[in-house]
């Protein structure tokens, strides 16, 4: 798939383009993907967000998001996603909470990767958890407010369809 980007949006990204992608599963530190596509990320830091997570039988995990936690959704233009998010995190400018939502929701634990690399970066995830904008895949990338050192707008992969056995706070693998 080929991406477009025109320049104003790649200058635009210069040394502000940092994507954060907080992640609960085989991309955490420790955990069977994290080498292969976490390798050289800026930071790497623990990391919770409001959601339910499910065990599915094939061992890897999924996480439902609140609908009214979602700041975005995620595009076939990394740069722009980049870009949004930055905006994003202007605006809150350090001063968010993480709210618990309204229901049945638990503070899940994970870890913040901040990259700075999204055009490579971005792509790379989303074909390993299957998100295909536009299309109805397992996983759609969303932005939400994730607390770590401070509370950010970051991607999150959330599953669209909530099923399978539900565990709490944290996957062990």
């Amino acid at each position: 798939m080929t991406r477009h980007h025109n320049l104003r949006d790649k200058k635009e990204c210069g040394q502000k383009c940092l994507v954060k992608v907080f992640v609960y599963g085989t991309l955490m530190r420790g955990h069977g993907n994290h080498e292969a596509f976490c390798k050289g990320a800026v930071s790497v830091e623990p990391a919770e967000v409001w959601g339910r997570l499910y065990r599915y039988c094939a061992g890897f995990p999924a996480l439902e998001v609140p609908e009214s936690a979602i700041l975005a959704r995620g595009t076939e233009d990394p740069v722009a996603d980049a870009l949004l998010q930055a905006k994003i995190a202007a605006s809150v400018n350090g001063n968010a909470e993480l709210v618990k939502p309204e229901g049945d929701w638990d503070l899940i634990s994970g870890d913040l990767i901040t990259f700075d690399d999204p055009e490579i970066r971005l792509p790379s995830i989303d074909g390993l958890e299957g998100f295909r904008p536009g299309e109805d895949w397992f996983y759609e990338r969303v932005l939400v407010l994730v607390r770590a050192s401070k509370v950010v707008p970051a991607w999150v992969y959330r599953m669209i369809d909530p099923t399978g056995e539900r565990i709490e706070r944290r996957w062990e693998g």
